[in-house]
């Protein structure tokens, strides 16, 4: 019985010791370990997307700040309306189905995409 015992608790010993594994490769946790810095990284970065339209530009207050342009790029955008009356005897200001608005000015929106 007492033999039962110690080779009972001989084999749960090597079952122990045999299934926890030492890192074979320490080449392969290092560079698994500098992915995820990388990965960690690419997630702490901020990015920002900012319009100026019409002539406006302050790209250069976000560049100061430590900003990089990623990507640029413009699109047409009416910058003013122009209202007039559909007929000759119309009044805008009492009857408003009879004023008719177009664009008057058309200019650019720029588009940057940032990231810091």
């Amino acid at each position: 019985m007492k033999n039962s015992i110690k080779i009972s608790r001989l084999l749960l010993l090597l079952i122990f010791l045999t299934s926890c594994k030492s890192p074979t490769n320490k080449q392969e946790s290092l560079k698994d370990s500098i992915e995820q810095k990388n990965q960690q990284e690419n997630i702490s970065k901020s990015k920002m997307e900012v319009k100026f339209s019409c002539g406006e530009d302050g790209i250069s207050d976000f560049l100061n700040d430590g900003w990089i342009i990623i990507k640029e790029y413009t699109e047409e955008k009416i910058c003013t309306w122009k209202s007039f009356p559909a007929t000759k005897d119309c009044d805008m200001e009492k009857d408003k189905g009879c004023r008719i608005t177009t664009p008057d000015k058309i200019g650019e929106e720029k588009i940057y995409l940032l990231e810091k």
